[in-house]
């Protein structure tokens, strides 16, 4: 059965890479991934609408886990800050930018774990130093733990995406 609280915290609270995202000098990261670094978590989820537009939607969902990945972090780092601040940016983009993506993203799910382990990847690269370490891991090894939940449950995945009418890639 698919472990929808593990869901649920990623998701909805929100490598080898495919031929079809544009790779940057041979990193395997999306063009302007080393420029990226220093954006905050929301400028990196804000990348996502205009290139999911654009059909570059595996970039699109590159972004958009980066920067929830970041924002998590932050939140585990910080559980006191204000809610209407950071929090309340990341809910407001979760839910504004989060169904398109994750609509295509879960398609996929190979797909999606590469990308899964590329984000990691980039992070482990280019760390967030306003992050400390311990939320760091935490955050990290939820999104770990969600990527090999979604590998164990893709048949049933699949099977609820087609019931409910959505494309499996």
């Amino acid at each position: 059965m698919l472990n929808r609280r593990l869901l649920i915290w990623f998701v909805c609270a929100g490598l080898s890479l495919s031929p079809n995202l544009a790779l940057a000098d041979n990193t395997g990261f999306p063009e302007g991934a080393e420029q990226a670094t220093t954006l905050q978590a929301s400028e990196l989820m804000m990348k996502a609408p205009p290139l999911f537009k654009a059909g570059r939607k595996d970039e699109a969902v590159f972004w958009y886990y980066a920067g929830q990945l970041r924002a998590r972090a932050l939140m585990n780092a910080y559980p006191d800050q204000d809610p209407s601040g950071g929090p309340a940016l990341f809910a407001a983009l979760f839910e504004t930018i989060g169904p398109e993506i994750n609509g295509w993203a879960f398609g996929d799910i190979p797909q999606l774990q590469r990308t899964i382990a590329s984000v990691l990847e980039w992070d482990r690269l280019h760390p967030d130093s306003s992050i400390p370490a311990a939320a760091k891991v935490a955050t990290r090894s939820g999104l770990e733990k969600l990527s090999l939940q979604i590998g164990q449950d893709a048949d049933q995945i699949r099977r609820e995406r087609a019931a409910n009418g959505l494309l499996n890639r």
